[in-house]
C-alpha cells in the first residue's frame, strides 16, 4: 500500500499528450488552447472616439476658445477627415476614428449647438476639458505583437470575442481523449429500471460521465458483469476504441473482483495497487502497453468520486494544459481520526470577505453514504501521521464545482 503523496506522483509522472487540434473559433468554447494569441495590431488600430460629440483641436480650446464652426459629421467607419483650421468642429460619434489636427472631444452633454446666417455653429459649456478627453489611444490597450491569451487557457466566450478581432478564424486546441467509463457489478441496473430487492440504481458512472460532459470530454459508458470472461472480452475491445478507461468496482477483494487480474491479462501493467487512504482504499492504476491510463476506482459511491476528483481530474488537465492549482481551506471542527490514512473527509464550505474558504466537517456514515454528498461541497484532506485535525489549521482542499473548468 502506497502513500496518497506516492499515488499522485505516480500519475503525474505519466508522460501522455493527445496532440493538438484545429477548430473554428465557433466552436473552442470549453476549449483548451494549444498556442498563444497574439495581438495582429495595435488595441486599439486607432484613435478612437470614445463620446457621441465634437472633435476639435485641444490648442485652440486652451487659448480660450469656445466656439466653433461645425465643419461637417464623421460616422464610426469611415476614413477620418482632417479639420479646416482650428476654428472648426468636427460632429463625431462613439467608435469613429479621431479627426485628423484634432486632439479633443467634448462629448453632446456639454455641448450647445445653434444656427447662425445659415450655418451651424457649436458652444462648447465644458470649462475642465484636457488634451485626448474622451479619446481612446491607439496601442493603449495592448500594442502589436503583444500577448493577449496564453496557452492553456480555457476559453469562454471572451477569449473568442478577443480571437475574432485579430483574425483568428480557426485556433490550435488541446485535442481531448475519449474517456470509457465502465460500472461492474451485478448488483447494478440503469436508473430508470426499478431495482429487485438485491438490485441498487448505479449512480457512479453516471456521475463521472456529468462531470465529464460539464468539462466537454468526449466520453462513453459501458456497464459489464460480474463475469471474468466478459470482462475481459469487453474491456480489451474498450481499450482499443477509447484513449482512458476508468473502471468503477471490482478491484477490492471480493471473490467477485476479477479486474486486476483481467488488466493484467490484457497488458494493463500495474503501477500500484491500494492507497493509504479513506475512502478509496482500494484504488487500482496501471498503463497499457499502448500506453492508455486505466483508472480502476473502488465501487462505494464515496470513495469513487473522491478518487476521480482528486486524481484523475487533476491528471487530466494538467495534460490538456489548464492545471488545477491546489487550494487550501480553513478547518472549523476539530476531527479526531486514529488510523494511520490520509483522510478525505466531506465538507461544507463559506468564502470569507478576505477569499479564505472555512470548512465543516459532515462526515456521514462511510463510503457508501451516498446522501451525504448533498450536504457537503468539497473533501479537505487531512494527512496521515497525526489523529487529531485542529480547528484553525489550514489543509489541501478539493471542492466538487468544477464549473471553472468547463
Amino acid at each position: 500500500m502506497i502513500s496518497v503523496d506516492e499515488a499522485k506522483n505516480i500519475i503525474d509522472s505519466q508522460s501522455i499528450q493527445w496532440g493538438a487540434i484545429s477548430l473554428p473559433i465557433e466552436e473552442c468554447m470549453g476549449e483548451v488552447l494549444a498556442e498563444d494569441i497574439c495581438a495582429d495590431r495595435d488595441f486599439p488600430p486607432f484613435d478612437r472616439v470614445a463620446m457621441d460629440g465634437i472633435a476639435v483641436s485641444f490648442d485652440a480650446y486652451a487659448t480660450g476658445c469656445r466656439t466653433f464652426q461645425v465643419q461637417e459629421a464623421q460616422l464610426a467607419g469611415v476614413p477620418a477627415v482632417s479639420l479646416k483650421s482650428d476654428r472648426y468642429a468636427i460632429e463625431i460619434m462613439t467608435g469613429a476614428v479621431l479627426s485628423g489636427n484634432c486632439d479633443l472631444v467634448i462629448r453632446y452633454e456639454d455641448l450647445e449647438f445653434y444656427e447662425q446666417d445659415r450655418t451651424k455653429w457649436v458652444r462648447v459649456l465644458d470649462e475642465g476639458a484636457s488634451r485626448w478627453k474622451n479619446i481612446h489611444r491607439q496601442g493603449s490597450d495592448q500594442q502589436k505583437g503583444e500577448l493577449l491569451i496564453a496557452k492553456g487557457v480555457v476559453v469562454t466566450a471572451a477569449e473568442v470575442a478577443i480571437m475574432a478581432t485579430v483574425g483568428r478564424s480557426m485556433v490550435l486546441a488541446n485535442k481531448k481523449p475519449k474517456v470509457a467509463i465502465v460500472s461492474t457489478g451485478d448488483e447494478l441496473v440503469e436508473v430508470a429500471e426499478v431495482p429487485l430487492s438485491y438490485q441498487i440504481r448505479m449512480s457512479n458512472s453516471i456521475a463521472i460521465q456529468a462531470s465529464l460532459c460539464q468539462v466537454r470530454i468526449p466520453n462513453q459508458r459501458f456497464h459489464l458483469p460480474d463475469s471474468k470472461e466478459q470482462l475481459q472480452a469487453k474491456v480489451e475491445t474498450i481499450l482499443q476504441e477509447f484513449d482512458i478507461v476508468l473502471l468503477s468496482g471490482g478491484v477490492s477483494k471480493g471473490k467477485a473482483d476479477y479486474l486486476p487480474e483481467v488488466l493484467e491479462v490484457l497488458g494493463v501493467r500495474k503501477m500500484f495497487h491500494r492507497v493509504a487512504q479513506k475512502p478509496g482504499k482500494p484504488f487500482w492504476f496501471g498503463m497499457h502497453t499502448t500506453g492508455k491510463p486505466v483508472f480502476a476506482f473502488p465501487g462505494n459511491p464515496i470513495s469513487t468520486y473522491l478518487c476521480f476528483r482528486v486524481y484523475f481530474l487533476p491528471f487530466l488537465m494538467q495534460r490538456l494544459g489548464s492545471p488545477m492549482h491546489e487550494k487550501w481551506a480553513l478547518l472549523q471542527e476539530e476531527v479526531t481520526f486514529n488510523p494511520d490514512l490520509g483522510y478525505f473527509v466531506q465538507v461544507r464550505s463559506e468564502v470569507r470577505p478576505d477569499g479564505t474558504v472555512a470548512v465543516w466537517p459532515e462526515t456521514g456514515n462511510g463510503s457508501g453514504d451516498l446522501a451525504n454528498l448533498a450536504k457537503s461541497d468539497a473533501f479537505l484532506y487531512l494527512p496521515a501521521k497525526q489523529s487529531r485535525y485542529l480547528v484553525g489549521e489550514f489543509y489541501p482542499y478539493y471542492s466538487f464545482d468544477i464549473s471553472s473548468l468547463a
